[in-house]
């Protein structure tokens, strides 16, 4: 297994991340097995993957916990964990979105879920357009300050929000975000007149979503 530094920090990651939103039962494609998925994990972990990638929202929570169960019985400073939040994990008022009380009650809640101390990766899902930016930067810090976080990263959206929410971290002092993932594959390359240049200028790492287009480019649908 290769591995590199993750953006402009010291974390090094294995250049194959593995993707947890399958493991789960909230629909039909998800594999509905927790055995089978705690056994795929182990096996890339044993093939020398140290990066596993989930969100709070996958199967609500269920797979932070398959995760979590996952690594219970590896060696916790070998791997890096990342995590997300934004999506809705319960009905009213406060149940999805960038506040500073959703991020700071879902980290707490993912690193119960996770079986862990800390998160190496907590990344924004999405942009939120309802709450200030400087609301969410500074939750994002506080969290970095309290330990319950090691690095902030970002998901899915325009290259002038990512852009805006960097410039509002430089400015007031927050911690900045070091990954971006952008739906980036063969088949669809738009973020390259997107985000990509913004994480080039920025020296952002990337860590593409869909790298496989949905399994497309395997040839299963041929």
């Amino acid at each position: 297994m290769q591995y590199t530094q993750l953006g402009p920090t010291g974390l090094e990651v294995s250049r194959l991340c593995l993707g947890c939103m399958n493991f789960g039962s909230d629909a039909a494609w998800m594999l509905d097995d927790r055995g089978e998925s705690i056994d795929l994990i182990h096996r890339a972990l044993d093939g020398g993957i140290n990066f596993l990638d989930t969100a709070n929202v996958y199967s609500h929570g269920e797979s932070e916990e398959i995760v979590g169960e996952a690594i219970a019985s590896r060696n916790r400073e070998e791997l890096v964990v990342a995590t997300k939040v934004f999506g809705e994990m319960h009905d009213g008022p406060n149940g999805s979105g960038l506040s500073r009380k959703h991020i700071i009650d879902q980290a707490y809640a993912s690193l119960d879920r996770l079986g862990v101390e800390y998160i190496d990766l907590y990344q924004i899902h999405r942009f939120d357009e309802d709450t200030p930016v400087e609301e969410t930067l500074s939750a994002l810090t506080h969290l970095v300050d309290e330990g319950v976080v090691r690095y902030l990263g970002a998901s899915t959206m325009s290259s002038y929000q990512f852009a805006k929410m960097l410039y509002t971290a430089d400015l007031g002092g927050d911690e900045r975000f070091v990954s971006m993932q952008p739906e980036y594959n063969a088949v669809d390359r738009h973020e390259e007149a997107n985000l990509l240049p913004v994480c080039e200028g920025e020296d952002i790492g990337v860590i593409p979503w869909s790298p496989l287009a949905g399994g497309f480019l395997t040839g299963k649908y041929d």
